[in-house]
């Protein structure tokens, strides 16, 4: 292959705003102290996302300010322990599933405690401005009341709101490195998975929630993603970065992480680092989980790329696809890098009522599997073998996961070769998994964490313990119907060509008619227009080095995509072109596009 094209960093550019972008704790603080002149006592308010560093953001604020008084909101809420009683439905005593949490902040706070906490503010800010004549006016603007924690809004929003917004995926990776432990516990050291479940069903949430209640009352967004190194926007820079987000194609910043079954592909296209033993998986279009990059001046900020659909769902998704799913981002774009790698866990996505019973969520994973590229021996396992009794398989799977025996799939489940551009469907109660030496690009609905692993293929995960199988719920949602010969009438090879001219071919791959997300391939050499059809479309350039999405009336600049890079179309976009570009003109390329059905 050429050089990697593949652009690891993509950041929308806003402008207007340079002045508004600050960078480093000294030109926040400096920022900070410009706001807070004219009054003797400030209160600043840093409301923090769960997982946000805050004895750094306190140390570097009592440095800059002449005298500050710190009230951290941890302190007025309930203990760890009580607010794991409180949550015990939720948290189950699953290692990896939970229930969708609907409480909210305002419940783990304490109201007495949080009274005389907001008494404790009124007290020290009389006390500051009582002393205001002592000094002759010199301190005016350099005493400060700096609320601060998870909760932090709800003891008062100050003066001075700031909200420190933190990234799902740096969550993770402080879990991963027993920095973090959730809030509330001294649980570093626990399972990662245990620590992610908690942040996963219950704090994301709950803090999301309190998020978009302080959306249009705060005055700074602050980025804490890297030690020491913040970034700030006022919150009219952060409102236009999003609105410019939204009104034109964007990327989420893609991350990628490495597995038992990981592979050698993404090193490569995606220029990652080769001294890495693989890397599994890549979420190139998760908003849920990736960030967003805004881009003014010489000054990049990291947001989660959710705050995009909290804010702008209509624009985003589309008018329809919102009254259906609400603010949430109903498409998901990932890669499955299995080349020079193994088999995936063999597993089973819940049905719908299965996952909104069960664990709270009103609709499930329904997935494909799109072959980006595939060893000369790559296979895809989907369905069940005809006449299979199902009791013996349930059997034998669970003789497997005690170790008793090495399950055989060869006598139970369908063995389909894949090749580069075939497109599986996976609607779920569908049992499958990837192949060893296969490059997915895996297109589903978004609650991607409702996987029942039935099968492991006798292996540890990368923190050598054996990776949570759960076949107990597995067997409850198998579709046992889908057979060798339902499966080859419904989910292979399921292409059909829907118009084709010169220089370009529109086929429609999938999904199954059971699966709420369309799918269509265009072919072209040369322009290709497109419609969101009312909803958010999401794109992969599957085929040529690099193509332009441009605007038939200039609505936004145009917009270079390369290979194999995820790309989002707000639905308010409507009408968008896409043609060859660079080193791919005049030669034929590929794109797959994923909407859902409206």
């Amino acid at each position: 292959m050429n050089k990697s094209n593949y652009e690891k960093c993509p950041c929308t550019l806003v402008k207007g705003f340079d002045g508004e972008a600050f960078e480093g704790y000294t030109d926040i603080l400096k920022e900070l102290k410009k706001k807070c002149r004219g009054r003797e006592c400030t209160v600043i308010t840093a409301e923090c996302y769960p997982g946000v560093r805050v004895r750094e953001i306190v140390s570097h604020f009592q440095q800059a300010f002449l005298r500050v008084e710190v009230v951290y909101s941890d302190d007025y809420s309930y203990s760890g322990e009580e607010i794991t009683r409180m949550i015990h439905r939720e948290l189950t005593d699953d290692r990896v599933f939970g229930v969708l949490t609907c409480r909210t902040m305002e419940e783990f706070f304490d109201p007495a405690l949080l009274a005389a906490g907001q008494e404790k503010i009124k007290s020290i800010k009389e006390s500051m401005e009582g002393a205001a004549g002592e000094d002759g006016g010199k301190e005016a603007g350099e005493k400060i009341i700096l609320v601060i924690g998870t909760g932090a809004s709800l003891l008062t929003v100050g003066d001075i709101l700031v909200y420190a917004d933190l990234a799902r995926w740096e969550i993770q990776l402080r879990y991963r490195s027993g920095e973090l432990a959730n809030w509330k516990m001294d649980n570093y050291e626990e399972d990662t998975l245990r620590k992610y479940k908690r942040g996963f069903f219950v704090e994301w949430r709950v803090a999301d929630r309190l998020k978009q209640k302080l959306f249009p009352s705060m005055d700074y967004l602050l980025d804490t993603n890297r030690k020491e190194d913040p970034k700030m926007l006022t919150r009219a820079a952060f409102m236009a970065g999003i609105d410019k987000t939204v009104s034109a194609p964007f990327r989420v910043v893609p991350y990628f992480d490495p597995g038992v079954w990981g592979g050698q592909w993404m090193k490569e296209v995606c220029g990652l680092d080769r001294d890495q033993e693989n890397f599994a998986w890549s979420f190139d279009g998760v908003p849920e989980e990736n960030s967003l990059y805004l881009g003014y001046g010489d000054v990049r900020v990291e947001v989660p790329s959710i705050d995009a659909v909290f804010l702008k769902p209509v624009e985003l998704l589309g008018d329809r696809v919102h009254a259906r799913f609400g603010k949430e981002f109903p498409i998901r774009f990932d890669f499955l890098d299995t080349m020079g790698g193994q088999n995936l866990s063999l597993q089973v996505h819940p049905l719908t009522e299965y996952i909104q019973q069960n664990f709270g969520m009103h609709y499930t994973q329904d997935e494909s599997y799109y072959i980006l590229d595939a060893g000369e021996d790559a296979v895809v396992y989907l369905g069940v073998k005809e006449g299979i009794d199902k009791e013996a398989m349930i059997a034998d799977l669970e003789r497997a996961d005690r170790g008793e025996i090495t399950f055989p799939d060869e006598k139970y489940i369908n063995r389909f070769p894949a090749r580069k551009h075939d497109h599986f469907l996976i609607p779920a109660g569908t049992i499958h998994c990837s192949g060893k030496n296969s490059m997915v690009l895996e297109i589903s609905a978004t609650p991607y964490i409702f996987t029942f692993k039935l099968w492991d293929w006798n292996r540890l995960g990368l923190d050598g313990r054996p990776r949570p199988v759960h076949i107990d719920h597995g067997k409850q949602v198998i579709q046992w119907n889908r057979d060798t010969k339902w499966v080859k009438e419904n989910l292979v090879g399921q292409v059909s060509v829907l118009e084709e001219g010169d220089g370009y071919r529109q086929e429609r791959t999938g999904l199954h008619e059971r699966e709420f997300i369309e799918t269509r391939r265009h072919w072209f050499c040369g322009k290709v227009c497109h419609n969101t059809m009312g909803s958010v479309n999401v794109l992969n350039l599957v085929e040529g080095r690099e193509a332009i999405v441009e605007s038939p009336s200039g609505a936004f600049a145009p917009f270079v995509v390369h290979y194999a890079e995820t790309f989002i179309i707000p639905e308010q976009v409507k009408e968008y072109t896409i043609r060859p570009f660079g080193e791919s003109e005049g030669k034929e390329i590929a794109t797959i596009k994923a909407y859902v059905r409206v």
